[in-house]
């Protein structure tokens, strides 16, 4: 078909000019069927960086050899361990060094934040968040809620419209009785990026806190969180952050609220003042910073896959990042609405404007949504299903190529026909 060897022929252009192309090699890429896959799942889980392995195993041989005394003497002490992330995430989340923390997983950080953040008045005590926000932040919020003595029912505000002007006229109308407003930066359905800046201005014209999931944005959009004066931000690192099943995530706290020591928080030893922490004192002193957040000591292994994919990201760095997902991703919607072609029971429900959207095309199928999606994973792609009826793919910048894409609309076409 001339479409398909003008998808390649474009394709192959793209890849000789980006610059960014040589960073595929830091990772292993899967293989199915007997060849390299078309990975196209980086939202939910990214590739495995290369040098991953090398700095686990210093890790496991440093403490072979000092036992204890790793602490101070491994090559990367691991006392201060979780500081060598401060730079490279504070680059990632438009922060400072000082506002930001890799620590425990990401809804264990958002329950931290919310008993610091989530200060119930018996007149300003409702959360609002997305209707259709991913399942584990509603939980935390639902349960933050209960714990504060108010019914969900009443204390919880959903926005139904995920359109940016529909939640802030939302926050307006709520604005008497907000204390916080809590959404994904990127949703992990759609793909849409909020206009954070826009919303953190209304729900603090409003009074109330305003926090972000960036599981989805970290390493994906360029933030500037510091300037848009957001309260609080927690992430994962193992999807776009390339950081290992499970690895540890991290938090965001805006550098008003760092040094407050009256703000409430649950406490724990590695959260305390550094120069007395091993007096150990009876009575909790925060050490000064998003690291006073932190309950204990860092997992050290599990950062040390985090350091793998921080590396690579200081040496691309999220500019660059940025651009080519643009490029990605407009590719990949051209690919697909020419797949598509006037067919209307298949649609991409992931925002036209490249600027309001991550490293996502979420497609909407109305029938047979389940059988394109098998039939994509027996042609060798990895791709993402989510119910009802959306194929989600990623064209992660680091590790894929417009020749990935061009083969995606490939098989679509052969899926689909």
């Amino acid at each position: 078909m001339n479409m398909i060897h003008e998808w390649n022929t474009e394709a192959t252009a793209l890849d000789q000019a980006d610059e960014l192309r040589d960073f595929r090699n830091r990772f292993y890429i899967p293989e199915k069927n007997g060849k390299q896959a078309i990975y196209l799942a980086g939202n939910s889980l990214g590739l495995q960086p290369r040098m991953a392995e090398r700095i686990i195993l210093e890790e496991l041989e440093d403490w072979r050899v000092f036992g204890v005394e790793g602490h101070m003497n491994s090559r990367r002490p691991w006392y201060s361990y979780h500081k060598q992330f401060c730079e490279p995430l504070a680059e990632l989340v438009g922060g400072l060094p000082v506002e930001v923390v890799a620590m425990n997983a990401l809804t264990v950080n958002l329950h931290l934040m919310l008993i610091s953040f989530y200060r119930p008045t018996p007149t300003r005590y409702k959360v609002a968040i997305l209707g259709n926000e991913f399942p584990s932040d509603r939980y935390a919020i639902e349960s933050q809620i209960r714990l504060h003595g108010y019914d969900p029912r009443e204390a919880m505000i959903e926005f139904d419209d995920m359109d940016d002007d529909a939640i802030l006229r939302s926050i307006t109308v709520h604005a008497d009785t907000l204390a916080l407003v809590h959404l994904s930066a990127v949703h992990y359905y759609t793909g849409k990026f909020f206009d954070v800046e826009t919303i953190t201005h209304a729900a603090h014209d409003a009074g109330a806190y305003v926090g972000f999931d960036l599981a989805h944005a970290i390493g994906n959009v360029e933030l500037n969180l510091h300037q848009w004066n957001v309260d609080y931000a927690v992430w994962c690192s193992y999807k776009y952050l390339n950081s290992g099943p499970g690895s540890v995530g991290g938090a965001f706290i805006h550098e008003k609220h760092v040094g407050n020591g009256n703000i409430p928080r649950l406490a724990g030893w590695w959260g305390t003042d550094e120069d007395t922490r091993f007096e150990m004192h009876p009575s909790f002193v925060p050490t000064y910073g998003a690291e006073s957040w932190q309950l204990s000591n860092a997992p050290v292994f599990s950062m040390a896959a985090h350091k793998a994919s921080l590396d690579i990201f200081r040496e691309a760095g999220m500019k660059r990042v940025s651009a080519k997902r643009e490029l990605l991703t407009g590719f990949a919607e051209r690919v697909i609405l020419d797949a598509i072609g006037n067919r209307s029971d298949i649609r991409i429900i992931t925002p036209s404007n490249i600027l309001r959207r991550g490293a996502q095309l979420s497609l909407e199928l109305d029938t047979k949504g389940n059988d394109v999606y098998n039939a994509l994973i027996d042609a060798g792609l990895v791709v993402d299903w989510r119910n009802p009826n959306v194929i989600r793919i990623a064209p992660v910048p680091l590790y894929n190529t417009f020749g990935d894409v061009a083969v995606f609309g490939e098989e679509l076409v052969r899926a689909i026909t």
